[in-house]
C-alpha cells in the first residue's frame, strides 16, 4: 500500500500542498525549470487533462509507460496518473523517488479488489495461474503470477498452454472479452472500472442512428453489451492509432474522454464523440484522473511530495509478474 512519509504528512498538514500559487507565475515554464534542474522525468497518462499531457516527457497508456520507466535515466519520476501506475514505477525503481500529484488518485477498479479477499480467492483456486490486469494495487500484483496490460492481454493469454487454468483478476470485462477472443475459459474475479461500466448502450444506440457514418470504438473493459456494438476494439493506444490510420473520420469514443486530446492533435479534420454515459454529464471521465491538476502538479515537482513509499517486501514480490509481462511482450514484439 501507499503510505505518507512523514514531508508529506507535514506538508499535508500545513495546506502546502493546496496553497494559492500566484497567478503571474508561469506554471508551465517553472515545470520545465524544475524537472531540468532536478533531473525529472513527467510521465503522463492518456487520461491527464489536455495540459497536463501537453508538458509531459511521455504520454502513453500503462504498457507503453512501464516501458519508459523501465529506461529513464532521471533520478526523479515524477507521474501524472493514478497510484497503481506511480506504484509500478515504484516497483520497477526502487531506488528512485516516484512523485504523485495527488495521492487521492486511486482507482475504482483496484479498489475493486481488496488483498485480503483476493488472497482467500486465490487460495480456493491453488491450480490456477494468476493474471492480473496492471490497474490493481502493489498488493495484488505481489500475489500474481503474470501482469497484463490491455494492449498485451490477449498476448499473453495466447503465450499459455490452452489447458492452463487461469484465475483472471481484477476486470471481469477485460477477463470476459479475452475469454471470447481466445477460447479461454479464466477465472473471473468480479470487478470493474467505474467510468468503462456508466456507458449507456441506449443513449450510444441513439448516438450511432444521429451519427449513421460514425465508427463506434471502445475499450474492452466496457460491457460485454456495448462492445457487440463496436466496429473496433483496443486498448487506449489501439484506439488513438486506429483513429490516426483508418480513412474514417468520425468516431463514437467509448473510454476515458481524455484520450480525445491526442486523436483530436494526430487528426484534427477528424470529428471524435464521447461516449454517453447513464448520467446526465455530457462526457465520461475519470474523477480519479482528473484529481490531477497543471498546479498540483507543479506543488508536487516544488516540494518533491507526495513520494510513493513501499514496502520492500511488496516491491520484490510484485516486480517478478511485471518482469514476466515485459519479457513475454518483448518476445511477442520480435
Amino acid at each position: 500500500m501507499i503510505t505518507l512519509n512523514n514531508n508529506t504528512v507535514e506538508l499535508e498538514k500545513n495546506g502546502y500542498l493546496d496553497r494559492p500559487i500566484d497567478p503571474s507565475l508561469d506554471i508551465i515554464t517553472e515545470i520545465k525549470r524544475l524537472k531540468e534542474e532536478h533531473n525529472m522525468v513527467l510521465l503522463a497518462h492518456y487520461y491527464q487533462e489536455g495540459d497536463i499531457q501537453d508538458i509531459a516527457d511521455f504520454v502513453g497508456d500503462s504498457l507503453a509507460l512501464a516501458q519508459e520507466v523501465v529506461k529513464t535515466k532521471a533520478d526523479i519520476i515524477v507521474f501524472a496518473g493514478v497510484h497503481f501506475m506511480a506504484e509500478t514505477a515504484k516497483i520497477l525503481h526502487p531506488n528512485k523517488k516516484v512523485l504523485l500529484p495527488d495521492l487521492k488518485a486511486g482507482c475504482s477498479l483496484a479498489d475493486s479488489a481488496p488483498p485480503e479477499l483476493f488472497r482467500k480467492f486465490r487460495e480456493q483456486h491453488p491450480d490456477h495461474l494468476v493474471i492480473s490486469y496492471i490497474n490493481c494495487t502493489a498488493a495484488i500484483k505481489a500475489q500474481t503470477d503474470i501482469i497484463c496490460t490491455s494492449s498485451n492481454a490477449r498476448m499473453i493469454v495466447e503465450s499459455l498452454p490452452q489447458d492452463q487454468k487461469i484465475l483472471f483478476a481484477p476486470d471481469k470485462n477485460l477477463g470476459a472479452y479475452l475469454n471470447r477472443v481466445t477460447g479461454k475459459n479464466m477465472l473471473l474475479w468480479n470487478g470493474s472500472c467505474m467510468v468503462h461500466e456508466i456507458f449507456s448502450l441506449e443513449k450510444t444506440t441513439k448516438l450511432k442512428h444521429l451519427h449513421p457514418h460514425a465508427q463506434v470504438i471502445a475499450h474492452p473493459e466496457c460491457e460485454e453489451s456495448l462492445l457487440a456494438l463496436a466496429d473496433f476494439i483496443g486498448s487506449t493506444s489501439e484506439l488513438l492509432k486506429y483513429t490516426k490510420n483508418t480513412n474514417h473520420t468520425c468516431f463514437i469514443v467509448l473510454t476515458e474522454n481524455g484520450i480525445l486530446h491526442q486523436m483530436q492533435k494526430n487528426s484534427p479534420s477528424k470529428i471524435f464523440i464521447p461516449g454517453p454515459p447513464t448520467n446526465t454529464c455530457a462526457c465520461n471521465e475519470c474523477p480519479h484522473m482528473k484529481l490531477n491538476t497543471i498546479e498540483k502538479l507543479y506543488l508536487c515537482m516544488l516540494y518533491q511530495l507526495p513520494e510513493i513509499i513501499l514496502e520492500p517486501a511488496i516491491i520484490e514480490r510484485a516486480y517478478k509478474p511485471i518482469a514476466r509481462m515485459l519479457e513475454i511482450t518483448a518476445r511477442g514484439a520480435k
